[in-house]
């Protein structure tokens, strides 16, 4: 299966595409959504995330990642595969969150798309059994990528 995932650095934060990539391509397999589907993975500062947050979620603070699902396009665009949405990720807020938990930050910033990009297809945890199904799909991309997942819990110090 094919899915096109772009990663915007406009600021060139030291970041691995490819892994990034691959991290949200490891979901879209193994959740089978349709073959050239494609997302928007954006690299940013604190001060954006923070100002994206505080619109759309009245948080005024950053985050790691925020994920704006896009809204479900007309049948006639689907053929060249639907478009999932954006994950917004604060890189000086990411690193540091590494630091802190003592992660390498290419496994911290790929278990950050794969949250994403989870979000993306309507996963939450918002109650406990919603949390248990996304947490669970999260573990399997985690372990499919090599990543330990004693690497979650700085996520869910962070939700």
């Amino acid at each position: 299966m094919t899915f096109v995932v772009t990663v915007q650095n406009d600021a060139r934060f030291p970041v691995d595409t490819s892994r990034l990539q691959q991290a949200a391509q490891t979901v879209l397999v193994q959740q089978a959504v349709e073959a050239d589907s494609t997302l928007t993975i954006v690299i940013t500062s604190d001060e954006a995330q923070q100002a994206l947050n505080k619109q759309h979620r009245k948080i005024d603070a950053p985050t790691d990642v925020l994920s704006f699902p896009a809204d479900p396009l007309p049948s006639e665009l689907s053929e060249d595969g639907l478009y999932l949405g954006d994950l917004i990720i604060a890189f000086p807020y990411a690193n540091s969150q590494a630091k802190r938990e003592g992660h390498a930050l290419g496994d911290s910033l790929a278990l950050l798309v794969i949250h994403g990009t989870l979000h993306l297809l309507g996963y939450d945890h918002d109650t406990p059994e919603n949390r248990r199904a996304m947490w669970a799909a999260q573990a399997t991309a985690l372990k499919a990528l090599g990543i330990d997942e004693t690497i979650v819990p700085a996520l869910e110090n962070n939700h």
